[in-house]
């Protein structure tokens, strides 16, 4: 896939739209549009890199700090009893953006417990993102 291709490029660039939690200029956080838990996010380097192993490993420590800040903001300001944190390296292991990105997905006592895939759950499409990314960015 060419870099162009990528979805999370273009959101990097800007040519596609996120709600946007952390950014500097090496990462970028966002909630993902597929909420699997309210305030489920993706942190991503901005510079394309295929997967975990494929990406440096300065980048990765910066990734992963971001990763635990939204972590803690998350336990913090939404109330979330526990965090999946997790990446997945190519199509096999269920990496469907060729492009790395680590979830960040919040537990409350009222979701189904350790279930990666999409709770089929109205309420979450409803969700309003913009306000899901104030509350994460007050615990920043």
């Amino acid at each position: 896939m060419k870099n162009n291709d990528c979805v999370f490029c273009q959101i990097v660039k800007g040519l596609m739209p996120a709600t946007k939690i952390y950014e500097d200029d090496d990462v970028l956080a966002f909630l993902d549009i597929s909420q699997v838990t309210p305030g489920h996010a993706l942190v991503i380097p901005k510079k394309h890199y295929d997967n975990f192993v494929s990406t440096p490993k300065d980048i990765l420590s910066k990734v992963m700090s971001v990763t635990q800040r939204i972590s803690q903001a998350s336990l913090t300001m939404l109330g979330a009893k526990g965090i999946n944190v997790l990446t997945n390296v190519n199509r096999e292991a269920g990496q469907s953006v060729m492009h790395f990105h680590v979830h960040i997905i919040p537990r409350y006592i009222s979701d189904r417990g350790f279930q990666i895939t999409m709770l089929k759950n109205e309420r979450l499409s409803e969700l309003n993102l913009p306000v899901l990314a104030s509350e994460i960015k007050k615990g920043l």
